[in-house]
């Protein structure tokens, strides 16, 4: 916990500390031993909002931003030093001021040694009391007793501040004093605690009895004041302001889950302390319980936060999958450029089949034209050859033929009905072998143009079409079938197969080799490359696990140090709370026997100051050696940075 800074810039503590360790110098001002009184809210003035005033709630801690302060490294054992702004009640309208001392100590200017005078108070505070409600005799305020004061006291402090929060299990020395600081009483650095054991004693009734006149004009002039309606206006704004929700209220069960404002901060550290506080007095010297509330009061808080920051990082490690699998990817261009080249080149060869099938229909429309002219042809044969038929009939019949020579001509025409019916069934063969013929030749022509389409497509795949990359400029690969003629050197219309196609390919496939024989050996040694760099980042890794061990034995080494330098300085107070024992016990022997005894006074003034020399190199020394592993640490951190930072480089430059 970071010591709290006074008005004169010293730092001191928030946590008295036991009698048995040193004290600081005494500060200008005295502060009572129960710490700062409580004090109800202060409510702004009418029309101005929570934060026009520069004083807090008086229910929580004044320290600026206390939630920076450290809650794991508590600073125990020290005494609160110079001035400690306290809180005043809702009486005073602004921060509290104590009351001055030492140089500063004002003397009370009213007679309250002279009976008359007294006469005179006591009468006002009896008429004060009963016109307040508050039964009591004349003879109470002449015999008085601590019982009868301490009620008489409260009550008078309750009609200035109803809201102050007087404590029944808290003894009355603890809150008489702060509660006259808290209203401005300005002679409370007069007064003792001690008097309040016999309020009535000569020496003590008359400063009491003038604090009890004081409260009694205070209360007439703040009954007087409640009569404006301006201060009417003021109480109504002051309940209002209690009621409401308003951060510089600093109430705990009003905070929300999730919060920014610096109030609420306050608010959380005021509770951590008063509960740490009451902890340390209970003898308690590390408040493990309230830290665990704390940190769990702050994860409650950031859980969102954290929750939304699991979100975007998921989300980070999305995007940067994607933008490493677009980087990995080639461009989109590239795909489209390399689509519109698969397209360009299947328009080239649609329109290449497109003339193929117009010259196959071509060709089929001359055939059937063809056909269709020899079947008229033959048509008008046979009409010739039946109208010579029927002449020669008509010739038989005319002629006077004998029956030999009927006989003989039929056996002649039977032997040429027989000669015809052969050479009719030669000519059924014929043409029987003729469709078979073109049967085969139209599977054989459909085989030729597959294997074609393939060899073109092979073409392409390749990118093997004209123009062809050097030395094969002036060479075309591309061939055509042509079916229509009949020179059967003419079926392939393109460069010669053996002289050119065929030398040609075997030149591209030995070219294609080399080229993949050089790419497999640039692919080896790539992959040596990365074989090595993958050593020398398991080197590299090797030698920050070393170095990770050594900061490891470094950070030991400088907690054992602290435990150390924190052991030898609990020792050395304990040594020095014990001289500054026997030094009083000194000082007191030599007061009260009246002899000398500054040879030992000395001596033991030597020794303190030889614990606070100790003291100051122990605490050089834990210092100094702090700052040495903390710059070690930071140049094992720089030294691991540019390693990976070299690393990094490497690599990028490498892929």
């Amino acid at each position: 916990m970071l010591p709290v800074q006074d008005t004169h810039g010293n730092a001191r503590s928030g946590i008295p500390m036991p009698s048995t360790v040193k004290k600081a110098p005494s500060s200008s001002v005295r502060m009572s031993l129960s710490g700062p009184a409580l004090r109800a809210p202060y409510i702004p003035p009418v029309g101005s909002g929570p934060s026009s005033n520069p004083r807090h709630s008086v229910y929580r801690s004044q320290n600026a931003n206390p939630l920076l302060q450290s809650t794991s490294k508590p600073n125990y054992g020290r005494t609160p030093l110079h001035n400690s702004t306290r809180r005043g009640s809702i009486w005073t309208g602004n921060a509290v001021i104590a009351a001055p001392s030492g140089s500063q100590t004002l003397k009370d200017p009213r007679p309250i040694r002279e009976r008359a005078y007294q006469s005179k108070m006591r009468q006002e505070i009896f008429s004060w009391l009963h016109a307040t409600g508050y039964e009591i005799s004349i003879q109470t305020l002449t015999n008085i007793t601590g019982k009868d004061y301490r009620a008489m006291f409260q009550h008078l402090v309750n009609l200035i501040d109803p809201c102050y929060p007087f404590e029944p299990k808290v003894r009355f020395e603890d809150e008489f004093q702060p509660a006259l600081r808290a209203l401005r009483y300005p002679f409370v650095s007069q007064m003792d605690n001690k008097w309040l054991a016999a309020p009535g004693s000569m020496h003590s009734w008359p400063s009491l009895l003038a604090v009890l006149h004081w409260l009694v004009d205070i209360g007439k002039v703040r009954r007087v004041r409640s009569l404006f309606p301006c201060f009417t206006r003021l109480y109504q704004a002051r309940l209002q302001y209690l009621e409401s929700d308003d951060s510089t209220l600093q109430n705990v069960e009003r905070i929300p889950e999730e919060f920014h404002e610096p109030m609420h901060h306050q608010a959380l550290a005021f509770e951590y302390f008063s509960e740490a506080y009451i902890a340390f007095f209970h003898g308690a010297d590390v408040f493990t319980e309230q830290d665990k509330a704390l940190e769990v009061r702050y994860a409650k808080k950031n859980e969102r936060v954290l929750y939304d920051l699991e979100e975007q990082k998921e989300q980070l490690a999305q995007l940067q999958a994607e933008l490493a699998q677009l980087q990995t990817s080639g461009a989109p261009v590239e795909k489209l450029q390399k689509a519109h080249g698969y397209l360009v080149s299947d328009r080239a060869k649609f329109h290449d089949v497109l003339q193929r099938f117009e010259s196959r229909k071509k060709h089929l429309i001359d055939t059937i034209a063809h056909e269709k002219a020899e079947l008229n042809m033959r048509a008008m044969n046979l009409d010739q050859l039946k109208s010579e038929h029927n002449k020669l009939l008509d010739t038989v019949t005319a002629q006077n033929l004998t029956p030999e020579e009927v006989a003989r001509m039929n056996s002649d025409h039977e032997t040429l009905s027989r000669n015809l019916e052969e050479l009719k069934h030669k000519i059924s063969e014929t043409q029987k072998g003729v469709m078979s013929l073109e049967v085969m030749m139209t599977n054989r022509g459909a085989a030729a143009e597959e294997a074609l389409d393939l060899y073109t497509n092979l073409l392409s795949s390749l990118g093997l079409f004209p123009p062809l990359a050097a030395p094969f400029e002036g060479v075309d690969l591309t061939l055509q079938l042509n079916l229509a003629t009949t020179n059967v050197s003419q079926l392939l219309i393109g460069e010669d197969i053996r002289k050119v196609i065929k030398p040609t390919l075997s030149a591209v496939a030995e070219l294609k080799r080399t080229k993949r024989a050089e790419v497999e050996s640039e692919r080896i040694k790539v992959d040596n490359d990365l074989d090595q760099l993958t050593l020398e980042c398991e080197n590299v890794y090797e030698e920050v696990r070393e170095v990770e061990k050594k900061v490891v034995v470094l950070n030991e080494q400088a907690d054992e140090l602290r435990d150390a330098a924190q052991q030898e300085s609990m020792v050395s107070n304990a040594e020095a709370a014990r001289l500054e024992r026997e030094l009083a016990h000194a000082r007191t022997a030599a007061l009260s026997s009246g002899m000398g005894v500054k040879s030992r006074l000395q001596a033991l003034q030597f020794d303190y100051r030889e614990q606070q020399a100790k003291i100051a190199r122990l605490k050089d020394e834990t210092i100094r050696a702090i700052a040495k592993n903390s710059n070690e640490i930071a140049l094992f951190k720089e030294e691991v940075s540019s390693r990976l930072r070299k690393l990094r480089d490497f690599v990028e430059e490498g892929g």
